[in-house]
C-alpha cells in the first residue's frame, strides 16, 4: 500500500469527494426527482395550462344507451385493439385485430347473436386496421402498405399479395383505410404527420386511387387531415368519408366533417378547416376560396372515425326474427371516437345522421349509441361500424376489445 496516500487529508484523496461533488451529485438527484414529477404529473400540468380535460376510466363493457325499441349486448369481447369492420360474402364478421397484429373471423354459425369462435385468418401484420372484401378477396389497409388476400372457405389464406407497398409511416396518424369503390378502383386513405403544418410528402393528408392490382396510383382528393372512415353511399354511390379536424384552436373549432370523395378536390387543409375556417396559423384571405364544402359539420374534437350506411333495402331479405331498423334510422351512422384536447370530453359514442330518399343529409348528428363515457372517464371508444346480414348495426370498440351488436324490435 501506498502509505503516502494513507496519510493524506480524505478530501484530497484520488477519487474523493469534494464539496463541489457532493452538491453536483445532490444537484442532479433533486433535477431527476423533480424531472420524474413533472413527467408524472404533465398531463395534471397541461391541463392547468391548456383547459384540458384528459379522459381516464377503465375499459369495461357497458350497457349502451339506445333510442326505444333498440337493444344491444356483446357479440364479442376479449379483443386486441379491434378497429375496423366487414363482412364477408357469406355474413361472417372480420375485425382488423390492430395490436394483435391480425385479422380475425367471428362466426355466428348458431344465429344466436353472439360469436361462436374467433379464427385467426392471418397474423404477423404491419399495424393492421382496415380492411374490405372485394370479389370474394380480402383486402387489408395496413401501417406501410395494403395486402390482398384469397380465402377458402374455411378462412384460410390461398394466396396472398402485397399490392401497394411503400405507404408512408409514422407521424400523428399512421392507420391506413382502404376501399374498393363503386368504379372498381381501390381507394388508400393516409393521413397527416402533424397536427398543423405543410407536408412535404405528396402522399400525406390524402386519399390515393389504385387499380385492384395495385398499379397506377395517382392523387385522389387532397387536404383531408385524417378521413379515417370511407364508405359508399348506396344510393347515390358515392364515397363518403369522415374527417378529423385540427386541434389546439378551442373547444368548438373547428367542427368535424362528412365530406363526398371526388376526383381532383381539395378539402382545405392546413390552410382551411371546415370549408370556411381559415387557419391562424398557416392561411391567408384566399384560404377557403375553391375548397370543398363538408357534407357534414359535427362537435368539435369528436374524432368521427368509421362510418356506414343503412338501407335496409339494399340489404335485401331479413333473417327470420331479424327486424330492419324503422325508417327514421335509415341513413348514415358514424362512430366517434372521442376528444383528448377539449376542456369537457366529448365523443366516445355513435351518432346518426339522417338522409333523404336520396341519400343527400336531411338533418344534424343526433345521439344514437351512448354510454362509453362517464364524466371524465370512459369506458370505451368506438371506433368501425357495419351493417350485417342480420340487419343489426356492429360496432367495435378498441379500447374495451369488444364488438357490439345493436337490433331493432319495436
Amino acid at each position: 500500500m501506498d502509505t503516502s496516500e494513507k496519510n493524506l487529508p480524505a478530501a484530497g484523496k484520488r477519487g474523493g469527494l469534494r464539496p463541489w461533488h457532493i452538491a453536483l451529485i445532490v444537484g442532479l438527484i433533486l433535477l431527476l426527482i423533480g424531472g420524474g414529477i413533472l413527467a408524472s404529473k404533465w398531463r395534471t400540468i397541461d391541463s392547468l395550462l391548456t383547459g384540458t380535460h384528459y379522459v381516464g376510466g377503465d375499459a369495461a363493457t357497458v350497457p349502451l344507451t339506445l333510442p326505444p325499441g333498440f337493444h344491444a349486448s356483446a357479440f364479442y369481447s376479449g379483443l386486441s385493439g379491434p378497429r375496423m369492420i366487414t363482412f364477408s360474402p357469406d355474413g361472417t364478421i372480420f375485425v382488423a385485430e390492430r395490436y394483435a397484429k391480425s385479422i380475425i373471423a367471428l362466426p355466428d354459425r348458431d344465429h344466436s347473436g353472439k360469436a361462436s369462435e374467433r379464427i385467426v385468418v392471418v397474423s404477423g401484420l404491419d399495424d393492421p386496421t382496415s380492411l374490405d372484401f372485394h370479389a370474394g378477396q380480402l383486402y387489408v389497409g395496413e401501417g406501410s402498405r395494403v395486402t390482398r388476400f384469397t380465402l377458402d372457405k374455411d378462412y384460410k389464406v390461398t394466396e396472398r399479395k402485397v399490392i401497394v407497398p411503400n405507404l408512408p409511416v409514422g407521424g400523428n396518424h399512421s392507420t391506413r383505410t382502404v376501399l374498393v369503390g363503386p368504379d372498381n378502383y381501390l381507394y388508400v386513405s393516409i393521413g397527416s404527420t402533424c397536427n398543423n403544418c405543410v407536408e412535404q410528402n405528396p402522399q400525406r393528408a390524402t386519399v390515393w386511387r389504385y387499380n385492384l392490382d395495385g398499379n397506377n396510383g395517382r392523387l385522389y382528393a387532397r387536404g383531408l387531415r385524417n378521413a379515417v372512415g370511407l364508405s359508399i353511399n348506396p344510393w347515390n354511390q358515392q364515397i363518403w368519408v369522415t374527417n378529423n379536424g385540427r386541434d389546439l384552436l378551442g373547444d368548438d373549432v373547428p367542427p368535424e366533417t362528412v365530406y363526398h370523395l371526388v376526383d381532383g378536390a381539395n378539402y382545405g387543409w392546413p390552410y382551411c378547416h371546415a370549408g370556411n375556417i381559415i387557419d391562424p396559423d398557416l392561411g391567408n384571405s384566399d384560404s377557403c376560396k375553391g375548397v370543398t364544402q363538408p357534407l357534414v359539420r359535427m362537435q368539435a374534437h369528436s374524432a368521427p372515425l368509421g362510418l356506414a350506411f343503412y338501407d335496409a333495402q339494399q340489404q335485401g331479405q331479413s333473417p327470420q326474427g331479424a327486424k330492419a331498423f324503422p325508417q327514421q334510422y335509415q341513413g348514415l351512422f358514424v362512430a366517434f371516437h372521442g376528444s383528448w384536447n377539449r376542456s369537457v370530453p366529448t365523443g366516445y359514442k355513435v351518432v346518426f345522421i339522417p338522409l333523404t330518399a336520396h341519400g343527400q343529409v336531411a338533418g344534424k348528428a343526433q345521439d344514437f349509441a351512448t354510454g362509453f363515457l362517464k364524466g371524465n372517464d370512459a369506458s370505451g371508444r368506438p371506433v368501425g361500424l357495419a351493417v350485417g346480414p342480420d340487419h343489426a348495426l356492429y360496432v367495435s370498440d378498441d379500447k374495451d376489445g369488444t364488438i357490439y351488436r345493436i337490433w331493432y324490435t319495436g
